[in-house]
């Protein structure tokens, strides 16, 4: 059996307002962050709020017999209330979905054939698509990518959040360490195999958490060419984990 967990409250103490009032910053960081690539129909204060909630969550929750830190610890919790939030809104329509799920797919069978990254000739020509209406179909895929990183799809297509994988304790299910382990190892396989401005960007915005403008400066390229890079990139990985998964 597990060990009894042992909530550590971190901070000496300090009610829970206080902690809510010292993370209020970083949940404003990262609502801000996911805002900017929402329509402008999402309320941010809604986003705000579910972070707020996940904060509480990680508060309750938090087991310091996992060895990870309450800051590490919060920062998923508070962004997975987010997405949550997000996803049941629904913002994205159907068809878009259908199609990312199609671009996905298809990256991922053209790599797998070729042994190495598809052109955009390549995709556009296996979706019998001209370039043109290639480069519409992603921009409206972008929003999709949003989201993309922070789930990976089952066999069922249900969806498994990363931080999810993470065992309650290595004593208590060594087939969730490996398979966390396993996640990780492919998660980093495929961004080691993207093209180099594809990997560039995931580096620059999932790992320096620098904005689409901010790496639009630094690479000298528009942000709305950088978004596409993004897209791409995203759909890539996806395509790997679903068939990897």
């Amino acid at each position: 059996m597990c060990p009894e967990k042992k909530r550590d409250y971190i901070h000496s103490g300090k009610p829970r307002d206080d902690l809510i009032l010292k993370y209020t910053p970083l949940i404003q960081y990262i609502a801000n962050r996911l805002a900017i690539r929402l329509p402008p129909h999402i309320d941010i204060h809604d986003i705000i709020n579910s972070g707020v909630i996940g904060l509480m969550d990680a508060i309750d929750k938090f087991d310091e017999s996992k060895g990870v830190k309450f800051n590490t610890y919060a920062e998923i919790r508070i962004k997975g209330a987010m997405l949550d939030n997000l996803r049941s809104l629904d913002w994205v329509p159907r068809s878009i979905r259908k199609m990312s799920t199609q671009l996905e797919n298809t990256y991922a069978a053209l790599e797998k054939k070729h042994n190495r990254p598809a052109t955009d000739e390549e995709v556009a020509e296996a979706l019998d698509m001209d370039l043109e209406k290639f480069y519409g179909v992603l921009a409206k895929a972008s929003g999709v990518s949003l989201l993309s990183l922070e789930m990976i799809s089952q066999y069922n297509d249900s969806r498994l959040k990363l931080m999810d994988c993470l065992p309650e304790s290595e004593e208590c299910n060594p087939f969730n360490v490996f398979k966390t382990t396993e996640i990780k190892d492919t998660v980093a396989d495929a961004i080691e195999l993207l093209p180099q401005k594809e990997k560039q960007v995931v580096l620059l915005y999932y790992y320096e958490e620098l904005t689409m403008k901010e790496i639009s400066r630094a690479m000298k390229l528009t942000e709305s060419r950088v978004s596409q890079i993004h897209t791409k990139a995203v759909l890539r990985l996806r395509g790997k984990l679903r068939m990897a998964l």
